[in-house]
């Protein structure tokens, strides 16, 4: 498996998750959804260098131009609602991706412990294609590992597999890098070390579906 930290690399991603996790900066919510879609766009342009390219002419008003453009057939797939925005912001650079989505949340139990229930799941064939799946926060691995596994089933089996997971616990690492296909490319830009006892990430963000779309009840 690939592992990709764009957060050890100086650029303005730094600054885009920087302010999703200022809590001042977070008050704004409409403020918090645009710097995901725009980490979401920094991700979809860095895979975009990872696809098959060819030559392909294209018309201009004078003459013919060659222009390498990729022909990998894509699909973006997306966790109900926290991964919203970053499926807009990598939709709107991989404009003719076919696009999946899946409800997962936490159930609790008695104990106040939990498992992933997944509801809801409408996906493309995926036979043949090229699969991102993105999530803001990856606290266990649980849910973004439920999520792949559900849309195989669903939708049949990519060639490759990208995860953009912009914060990740060291916990959630190890789980996807057990849980997930060897092959696949797993996407980050900060890796946090600490889960507590009720396995929330710090020092992460927040409720990421909170600070975008309002408080649940």
């Amino acid at each position: 498996m690939k592992l990709v930290n764009l957060g050890e690399t100086n650029s303005l991603l730094n600054s885009y998750i920087a302010q999703v996790r200022d809590k001042v900066v977070q008050k704004d919510s409409q403020r918090f959804r645009s710097n995901l879609r725009r980490i979401g766009q920094v991700f979809a342009y860095e895979i975009s260098k990872t696809l098959d390219y060819s030559a392909k002419d294209v018309q201009t008003p004078l003459g013919t131009a060659q222009v390498n453009t990729f022909d990998t057939k894509i699909v973006l797939a997306t966790i109900l609602r926290a991964g919203l925005p970053l499926h807009e912001g990598m939709l709107s650079y991989f404009e003719g991706a076919e696009s999946a989505f899946l409800a997962a949340y936490r159930k609790y139990d008695a104990a106040d412990k939990f498992h992933i229930n997944a509801e809801y799941c409408s996906t493309p064939n995926l036979n043949g294609k090229t699969l991102i799946i993105t999530d803001t926060l990856i606290a266990t691995g649980s849910s973004i590992i439920m999520a792949y596994e559900r849309l195989v089933d669903d939708g049949g089996e990519p060639d490759h597999a990208h995860f953009v997971c912009p914060i990740v616990s060291a916990y959630a690492m190890d789980a996807m890098k057990k849980g997930l296909p060897s092959t696949a490319t797993i996407w980050t830009a900060a890796i946090d070390e600490e889960l507590t006892s009720h396995s929330f990430v710090v020092p992460g963000l927040g409720d990421a579906g909170d600070l975008a779309y309002g408080e649940k009840v």
